[in-house]
């Protein structure tokens, strides 16, 4: 029987959920892509090789995990779903340096679950020059924070290929002063590389989402994580700066720092970063914003 790596078609996928007595979970964003030439778009994006250890959250079918198992060292890849699991599991037989997790990847929104650490971790320790590369076709309900607590876990990755909500992709790819710049998007440009690599209409998933979709690439750059001299703290301050992007810059710092800072320290920060008191969070380009986080951190600290 071929497995779904090589025949992942609505008609093959029903008739296996039918087999195994699958009934999709709505609530876990069980959409599978049911386009071979996607799916490989997805690994090529990721630029695997032999000293890879790819990450995959998602398992879905094994559709995926099957490509990156022939193009990878490792992977490790996680499903909550019990069902799924067990039918990824005998498709992806043939493939022996695959590592299955039925988990959730998350221990908490601001968390990756300790069990998905300890094996990639496993993973990487095998041989000397291994990195890890996040390759998934992410369920809607974690891509963000997947994506986002990844770089600040104890395996960071060096790329991220993933396909994602074109809303989100467009959040984190977001210029200042538009509609949708962010906390997120602040965060990860001020660490990665970011391309949109295909816009993916709901057709060619199985169940169609109610959305539009999208691959997108992420280049971690050690040189700009460098830049970050506290990565928690700028995370925090960040998303503590946009809980009310519309209000102006000096009173959203007074109510984020009080208790640590008085008014004068607030206007004494904003005149040495150079900007004015009303000015919005939305207006500040990333490397203002690494600036005026890093002045606020040295005088809490001081």
């Amino acid at each position: 029987m071929p497995g779904p790596a090589t025949h992942q078609t609505i008609s093959y996928l029903a008739r296996r959920f039918s087999e195994s007595g699958i009934r999709l979970n709505h609530r876990h964003g069980q959409n599978f892509l049911i386009d071979l030439n996607l799916l490989r778009m997805i690994a090529d994006s990721a630029q695997l090789d032999k000293h890879d250890v790819a990450l995959e959250v998602g398992t879905g079918t094994g559709a995926l995990t099957g490509i990156l198992a022939q193009r990878a060292a490792a992977v490790v890849t996680v499903e909550i779903d019990p069902q799924l699991h067990q039918l990824a599991r005998e498709e992806l037989l043939p493939h022996d340096n695959v590592t299955m997790l039925l988990a959730d990847a998350l221990k908490s929104k601001s968390q990756l679950a300790e069990e998905v650490i300890e094996a990639v971790q496993k993973q990487l320790a095998v041989a000397s020059g291994r990195r890890l590369k996040l390759v998934a076709n992410l369920p809607y309900s974690v891509a963000t924070p997947v994506m986002a607590n990844l770089l600040l876990s104890p395996i960071v990755p060096c790329l991220m290929s993933v396909t994602i909500q074109k809303e989100l992709a467009d959040r984190i790819v977001a210029a200042p002063g538009t509609k949708d710049y962010g906390a997120l998007a602040i965060w990860i440009q001020s660490q990665c590389h970011v391309e949109l690599v295909r816009t993916l209409p709901p057709s060619v998933f199985w169940p169609q989402p109610k959305v539009t979709s999208a691959i997108v690439q992420l280049q971690v750059d050690p040189q700009l994580r460098d830049r970050i001299p506290d990565l928690q703290f700028f995370h925090d301050f960040v998303r503590a700066l946009f809980l009310h992007r519309r209000k102006l810059l000096r009173g959203v710092l007074v109510s984020a720092l009080k208790g640590q800072l008085q008014k004068p320290d607030v206007d004494a920060i904003l005149t040495e970063t150079g900007l004015s008191p009303d000015q919005r969070a939305e207006q500040l380009d990333v490397a203002t914003m690494m600036a005026l986080s890093e002045n606020v951190r040295r005088r809490v600290a001081a």
